[in-house]
């Protein structure tokens, strides 16, 4: 599917344009053209897909939705996304949208007319209302949050008029904005037949929508990860791995991650399907700030784009932007045009790594196979349709010979021929090589 062979552009647009903090219910702001102004950015480092976070309308940071049907105000409006949409499309980008269905903002309809009415009207049934408690709202009743967040109002998916609510806004946004897919957040909290109640409704549409699900911890998700469920979930196992590994100069634990989760033996849990990975987002720390050592950088984007998974940068991460977890999400989510965006090295060497991860079906459909593992340095391989790629990397302050197959390949991104039974990695540098057979 498309989606196994794309290298995805992350996108916060409540951030990445400069909204307010808090929806006002003022006038529409027109912003969106500012990511139509980046796309030209986008498609030159190479990402032919995109995944927006929440764009509708909520009360302050996109997942406290109070209106499916309406683009937040603070972005500007319905015939703007669907502009920037087409823009996308017309640049050869798919476009991917945060659906966010486990909960709403406290001013959602549904939960204002419970608030109002009480026990008198059917919208009780929307949530999980307990009316002999209360809030630290005083709303004379007590309800389920997100994780105890209050501000976040859970959803009762086994409300017919819940699912029938959902059903509606997901066929809106495929017939008006014609988006190519929806990453769910908090997948881990949705029941499981609700991956097949939504896998019916968009292919209906769509038969190549893409269905992916935010999954903190990954263990137990490998049966809705199926035909007829979800194409992928996010890979924060990985993610937390590959920084730490670098950190600690110990390869041995992303290498052990990789193994397990899609190696060869019976009891790898996600071999020969492609996970959704990255190395930051709008949730944790930039990759560069949690990065100790900056000249390992080449490494672990290299190690991003060439393990199995489908690849995505978080926007302004291609230029070294910084942001700290500790302090607050605003850290991690400012207006691009905050982000001091000079091209650099590890722009270019994203810009090559995403066409060489979207121009290789041996990297979008090859198996992992373990070539070369120390603490300081790791080379894998992948392999489908006749051709081979092998992923080197060097973190430690000596050069590395290594040997890692018999014959010749290709350096793709020097283009130089390399014999692979023995060359020699620099420090703090990698190579991607090509072999045909």
């Amino acid at each position: 599917m498309w989606f196994d062979e794309s290298a995805f552009y992350q996108i916060y647009p409540l951030g990445f344009c400069g909204a307010e903090a808090e929806n006002d219910g003022g006038a529409v702001r027109h912003r969106l053209h500012l990511i139509e102004e980046q796309i030209p950015h986008i498609r030159a480092c190479g990402f032919n897909a995109v995944l927006l976070n929440p764009l509708f309308e909520s009360e302050r940071h996109g997942y406290d939705t109070i209106d499916f049907f309406r683009v937040d105000r603070r972005l500007g409006d319905n015939d703007d996304l669907k502009r920037l949409v087409g823009k996308f499309h017309e640049a050869g980008i798919r476009v991917v949208l945060d659906g966010v269905f486990n909960h709403v903002g406290r001013r959602f309809f549904a939960f204002e007319e419970v608030r109002a009415r009480r026990e008198g009207t059917a919208k009780k049934d929307w949530f999980y209302i307990d009316f002999g408690g209360n809030t630290q709202y005083n709303d004379g009743f007590r309800y389920e949050g997100w994780e105890g967040h209050m501000e976040l109002v859970r959803l009762n998916l086994s409300c017919p008029a819940v699912t029938d609510y959902i059903r509606r806004a997901v066929e809106f946004w495929i017939d008006e904005f014609g988006i190519d897919g929806l990453r769910l957040d908090v997948a881990y909290l949705l029941p499981d037949w609700f991956f097949g109640f939504l896998r019916g409704i968009v292919s209906s549409r769509r038969a190549d929508f893409f269905l992916m699900g935010e999954v903190v911890h990954i263990q137990n998700f490998a049966k809705n990860v199926q035909p007829g469920l979800l194409d992928s979930i996010t890979d924060y196992e990985c993610c937390k791995g590959l920084v730490s590994a670098l950190n600690s100069d110990n390869f041995f634990e992303i290498a052990h991650s990789l193994e397990r989760l899609f190696g060869s033996q019976p009891w790898c849990l996600y071999t020969g399907k492609n996970l959704f990975s990255f190395v930051d987002n709008h949730d944790i720390s930039r990759a560069y700030t949690a990065l100790k050592d900056k000249r390992k950088a080449a490494a672990m984007y290299a190690v991003l784009f060439c393990m199995p998974g489908i690849p995505c940068v978080y926007y302004g991460s291609e230029y070294g932007a910084e942001g700290d977890k500790s302090q607050g999400d605003a850290a991690l989510r400012p207006a691009f045009s905050a982000i001091a965006r000079t091209e650099g090295a590890l722009c270019e060497l994203i810009a090559k790594l995403c066409r060489i991860r979207t121009q290789s079906r041996a990297l979008a459909y090859g198996n992992y196979e373990k070539r070369v593992l120390s603490n300081k340095y790791f080379c894998f391989s992948r392999e489908s349709g006749g051709e081979r790629i092998f992923c080197a990397a060097n973190i430690s302050d000596a050069a590395v010979t290594f040997h890692a197959a018999e014959g010749e390949g290709a350096d793709l991104l020097t283009g130089e021929s390399v014999s692979l039974a023995d060359f020699t990695l620099e420090p703090f540098s990698v190579k991607i090589l090509s072999q045909k057979f």
